[in-house]
């Protein structure tokens, strides 16, 4: 029989044994309760960083690696090759330059073009020049503009009967842009150049018209536009199928804030959130603008039916859909890949470094072939 005495020191040690592991335990959690919030206040402060540095900050990305390498980019990565790279500090030089002043002759006036139409006018001397002979002329040349001017074409078509008056004969009506209109081709044109190259308003265009003793009703000249800009829809079809059928896509969607006649209210209350899809013929450097009223997978589904290539995109969810298909190879943008590594260069300097230097690479490959 084990003695009293001996059973209780046996239950203390067992208890002792059993609270440090209690003790372990607690201090394992409290670790890595410590750990969670430190990884929480380093991700708070990365954020915090990042968004004052989007509103306070510099937007450029620039970074100058301190050693640029000669070698060829090499895509093995090693590690021993990251855990190596050093991190440089810059020194702040500081001189004086000597400049020295050159006095360079005035280049003149900016010489007209020569496309221009000359008006010649000739200024005779006050004197008269009876029995003088000319050595030269001294020209001066002045730009001039004269105010583009409205003007009326009248189609006159004679009406003829036959001679037995059977019927009548008159020439037919050339073809007109807008048959049921008053607006030339020459009109119909500068309006819409002035309002979309030029930005000139509706009610701007209307006001020069009355200066000019012509009354266009702003509903008239508005109608102009939409069935002028709807003549021009095959050369529009024309494009997209041109776009479309590169071998080389990008495309990005940009948000913008459309008129919406349906919405009443004030100016911000009327508008609806629209969406235009921007497709890149990277080849011949052309664009199609296609625009939905949302961000959904419809419009390049629809757009991009027939195209097979290379489609590169910002790696926006809705362009997953392409990865199925064999005809298309999906690729992402280097500049968003290498935003993130810039943003790391504060918490991990070593290997952002690093990393940003071999994208260097990719860019300076990306020069060399243009």
């Amino acid at each position: 029989m084990i003695p009293l005495h001996c059973s209780i020191f046996a239950l203390v040690i067992q208890t002792a044994i059993d609270y440090k592991a209690l003790y372990e335990e607690f201090v394992q959690v409290h670790q890595k309760v410590v750990r969670e919030f430190e990884l929480k206040i380093a991700a708070f402060e990365h954020e915090l960083a990042s968004l004052k540095r989007m509103i306070f900050g510099s937007k450029s990305e620039n970074f100058i690696p301190q050693n640029i390498p000669s070698t060829q980019l090499s895509l093995d990565i090693q590690t021993e090759a990251i855990a190596t790279c050093s991190v440089t500090k810059a020194q702040k030089i500081e001189y004086t330059r000597n400049q020295v002043e050159i006095k360079k002759n005035h280049p003149g006036r900016t010489k007209l073009p020569e496309h221009l139409e000359r008006r010649e006018i000739i200024l005779e001397p006050l004197e008269k020049a009876e029995g003088c002979k000319k050595i030269g002329d001294e020209v001066t040349e002045e730009l001039e503009y004269e105010a583009g001017k409205l003007f009326v074409n009248r189609y006159v078509r004679p009406k003829y009967v036959k001679a037995d008056n059977t019927a009548i004969i008159i020439a037919p009506m050339i073809d007109r842009p807008l048959p049921k209109a008053i607006a030339g081709a020459g009109l119909l044109a500068q309006i819409i150049i002035d309002k979309y190259v030029d930005h000139l308003p509706l009610y701007r265009q209307e006001q020069r018209f009355k200066r000019e003793g012509v009354d266009i009703a702003y509903s008239t000249i508005s109608d102009w536009i939409k069935n002028g800009c709807a003549l021009l829809d095959p050369l529009g079809e024309a494009l997209k199928k041109i776009v479309t059928g590169s071998h080389y896509l990008h495309a990005d969607e940009t948000p913008l804030k459309v008129l919406d006649k349906n919405k009443k209210g004030t100016s911000a209350g009327s508008v609806h959130r629209g969406f235009y899809w921007v497709y890149h013929n990277s080849t011949d450097n052309l664009v199609w603008f296609d625009y939905r009223q949302g961000r959904g997978r419809e419009g390049p589904s629809e757009m991009l039916k027939d195209f097979s290539g290379y489609l590169q995109t910002d790696g926006y969810g809705v362009y997953d859909i392409f990865k199925e298909n064999k005809e298309i190879t999906v690729l992402h943008c280097m500049a968003h890949a290498r935003r993130k590594f810039f943003e790391a260069k504060e918490n991990n300097p070593a290997i952002a470094e690093y990393a940003l230097e071999q994208i260097g690479l990719l860019y300076w490959i990306k020069r060399k072939a243009k």
